[in-house]
This record gives structure tokens, sequence and C-alpha cells, in this order.
């Protein structure tokens, strides 16, 4: 997983804050992609997930800890295509939201799923960190859509599916409570 990047205001974004009126809007809106705030984030909640359990089906549940992934990933990656070019096709609505099976084919099928997670909540980040982004303008080729909307619904989107893997972690034994968090 990647290591924590230091959060220290540099005079360089100092100015962009000064600059850039939604400045505060678009930092809560990167921290809730990337953190979560009142929940666990992506990494946190895939990390340390043993080979073994990634295809498991508890009793009661209807996915694998793979099938939500691989839904978080296919999901994901059609809202920032989508927010960024006019020239991208969604799958098909909902069979192609969904992988084909209960298990990655092997650890590198997962390594590489986790880390187009993670490379496309970079992207949207970045996205919307950009003071040159108009987060409330009409994507053009959309029905009404903004990039705050796409950004937000992403957010919405991974915390529900992030849930539902801390319930499948937890159901398998594998979840450790790290102690209470404190809301900031």
């Amino acid at each position: 997983m990647a290591a924590k990047r230091s959060r220290k205001a540099t005079p360089a974004k100092r100015a962009r804050a000064r600059t850039d009126v939604h400045r505060a809007l678009r930092d809560h809106v990167v921290a809730l992609l990337r953190t979560g705030h009142a929940h666990l984030g992506f990494e946190d909640v895939v990390a340390d997930w043993p080979a073994a359990l990634r295809g498991a089906k508890p009793p009661g549940q209807r996915f694998t800890p793979w099938r939500i992934l691989e839904h978080i990933r296919i999901s994901q990656w059609d809202i920032v295509e989508f927010t960024k070019s006019a020239k991208h096709v969604s799958p098909e609505w909902p069979s192609g939201y969904w992988p084909d099976t209960d298990a990655p084919g092997d650890d590198a099928v997962w390594d590489r799923s986790v880390a187009q997670v993670e490379r496309d909540l970079r992207a949207m980040a970045k996205l919307v960190a950009d003071p040159k982004t108009d987060l409330f303008a009409r994507i053009p080729h959309g029905t009404g859509q903004t990039i705050l909307r796409e950004a937000l619904v992403l957010a919405d989107h991974n915390s529900y599916h992030l849930g539902q893997l801390l319930l499948l972690k937890r159901l398998l034994g594998i979840h450790r409570e790290s102690g209470p968090r404190t809301p900031s």
C-alpha cells in the first residue's frame, strides 16, 4: 500500500487556496475520496486480505470479496472515464459491472485490481483538486452530470461497497479492530 503523504501546507498550496474560492470544497471531496472521513478508506479495508479467502462466501452472503473488489474497480473506472472522456463507452448494465468468477485467478489478478482502484481514485482526486476544474459545470457529453456529482457518486458507491467488504472481513474472522476513530 502507498505510504501516507505529508499534508503540510506549502507556500504554493497556500497561494492556490487564496485564489481558488472552492479550495475548501475541493479539499473536503479529495479527503472523502482518499480516506472516507467517518469510515475506513480503501487501503485499510483491502490490506492484509489472505489469498485463500478472496473468493470466500460466508453463509448468508451473496458476494465474495473478489466480486465486490472487482465491482468497485469496474464501476469506479467507468465513473472516472465518463468524467474525463466523451469517447468512453460504459459496460452493459448490470452484467458488465461484475466479474464472472467468485475468486481472482491468482494473487497478481487481485493485486492488479487493487492497484487500478488506487490509480483511479488518485485520478479523480487530482481532477477535483485542480483549481482549473470547474466542479459545477455540466460534463459536455453527459445528461446534466457535473464533475462534483461524479466525484460524490464515486465516493458514495465506494463507501457502500467498502462497508460490504469490511462486513465480509468480520464474518471471515480476519478484521482486526484498530481502536476507536475520532472524527476530525
